[in-house]
């Protein structure tokens, strides 16, 4: 997505990093920052401060930061000279975020000027999110030129996410809010823009005529890891159906822009959201699936089940897995189901979307074939991105008659931009931040929409009190996630 063309880079900027010592900052933020300032993109006179509790010295912070690094980046895009003139950019400020009293000490550290932008990154735990926000507004930290960051997830429930909303509003106004999800920032994900609303090819057939349905995976390899006391209150429906593949549902599904400014692209994702079919208790055991993973293999080595892992709650009914049936009531997609699934402890780590078209109307070939008849566009965020259209043609060669096949029409983003590296999700988002570009962020109505949604369904699970049906670690999930799209006549794609 294009940034508006009023929007340039300020000549200065202050990036504060609350959470500076965390894994989301050392893995993922400090990473991207450096990519940024080594292909200068950063503002010239730009600052970073990293902020946590961890009494430490600057060096010693520097030391960790470049560790951690250095396993983050490519070694071929890890360059000595661009880290130490990027170090220099970087300071540690030992705070801690939940006493006010710190928030001096951090205005002192800034030494502020007029005219600086002022980005503040909350990669903090989200009851952070409002106190963080007043004590900036008390400490003068808050001004016009201040924007503020927020990490997933917002809130665990509607009403959080409300108070959040409601607290962060009360110091900065909606255009300086930031609330991220990464997926927005995938280069794939923003492909998705210009494949639907770029191609004449595809638009006429956007819809329930020509399409018969939609499906997102998004599963990992990896267990909860060190994650077990958050998932143990989240589970797979707070951590990634409400914000991860909502937002993907509402990206396939939404209709056309009146342009590409923020509020234009918002105002269509929160149409999509408003018109999701509740799920009623009584429909769960049909059209919902809750799975936890078991002990079982991946790649070949035998991992723990989640009740085994370290640290974890042995009674806990948290899911590791959800597949679900959604229907958007509305002339676009009326009768198109789109099915959702993600899990940890999967085959593999794979993030696509597939739009299963019908088969034509009227089927001359021979009858053993048959199954082959039906169009599919691939759309793979991770690994190996990029876009597939599967189309029938004629197998060649003599003899063979008007045996049909299957083949792709591929563009391959690795392939296609040898040039190009493929930036992180979070250079791209840490970029957007400073030009004060939100296309590729959240709006609270957004945020508010889809909890209205999801609430209905963990409420129900509350008040049915059923257990997440067991899988083996190294599975596709549940049976029961088979047998959730086989009701229909249809299967998952790709599955082996």
């Amino acid at each position: 997505m294009n940034t508006p063309a009023s929007l340039s880079l300020p000549s200065s900027c202050d990036i504060l990093v609350f959470g500076g010592s965390g894994d989301l900052a050392l893995h993922k933020l400090l990473p991207a920052l450096y990519h940024l300032h080594r292909e200068n993109r950063l503002p010239a006179d730009t600052r970073i401060f990293a902020l946590a509790r961890s009494q430490r010295d600057n060096a010693a912070y520097l030391e960790l930061a470049e560790r951690n690094c250095r396993v983050q980046v490519a070694r071929s895009d890890f360059s000595a000279e661009a880290w130490r003139s990027f170090a220099q950019r970087l300071q540690y400020v030992a705070m801690d975020a939940s006493q006010s009293a710190d928030f001096g000490r951090v205005a002192k550290a800034l030494k502020r000027s007029e005219g600086r932008v002022l980005v503040h990154y909350l990669a903090t735990a989200p009851s952070l999110f409002a106190p963080i926000a007043q004590n900036l507004k008390i400490a003068g930290l808050a001004g016009p030129l201040a924007r503020i960051v927020l990490e997933k997830p917002l809130g665990h429930s509607l009403e959080s996410a409300l108070a959040i909303n409601q607290a962060i509003g009360e110091v900065f106004d909606e255009s300086r809010v930031f609330r991220i999800d990464h997926y927005l920032g995938n280069e794939t994900v923003q492909n998705l823009m210009a494949l639907r609303f770029a191609n004449t090819l595809f638009e006429p057939v956007w819809r329930n005529g020509p399409i018969d349905h939609v499906q997102i995976t998004v599963s990992e390899t990896l267990g909860v890891e060190n994650r077990g006391g958050y998932y143990d209150h989240a589970g797979a429906m707070r951590d990634m159906v409400q914000n991860h593949l909502l937002q993907l549902l509402c990206l396939i599904a939404m209709d056309p822009p009146a342009d590409l400014t923020a509020d234009s692209i918002r105002d269509e994702k929160v149409k999509v959201l408003r018109a999701l079919e509740p799920i009623a208790p009584e429909q769960l055991a049909t059209r919902v699936v809750r799975g936890q993973y078991t002990a079982g293999y991946i790649d070949g080595k035998a991992v723990p089940g989640y009740l085994a892992e370290e640290n974890a709650n042995t009674n806990s009914d948290a899911e590791t897995f959800v597949a679900l049936r959604v229907a958007i009531r509305n002339w676009r997609w009326s009768g198109v189901p789109f099915y959702l699934r993600t899990g940890k402890r999967m085959p593999q780590k794979l993030s696509q979307i597939v739009i299963h078209f019908k088969e034509p109307p009227h089927y001359i070939f021979a009858p053993e074939q048959r199954s082959l008849i039906s169009n599919r566009l691939i759309i793979r965020l991770q690994p190996d991105e990029g876009i597939s259209l599967q189309v029938m043609t004629k197998d060649q060669g003599l003899g063979k008659g008007m045996q049909l096949r299957t083949g792709p029409l591929q563009l391959n983003f690795s392939e296609t931009f040898q040039t190009a590296r493929t930036p992180d999700a979070y250079e791209r988002l840490l970029l957007e931040v400073t030009q004060g570009s939100q296309n590729l962020f959240v709006r609270k109505d957004e945020i508010e929409a889809a909890w209205t949604w999801c609430d209905g369904l963990i409420d129900g699970w509350g008040r049915l009190g059923e257990e997440p049906k067991p899988y083996p670690a190294g599975s596709w999930g549940p049976q029961a996630a088979v047998a959730l799209i086989a009701r229909d006549g249809r299967d998952w794609y790709g599955d082996l």
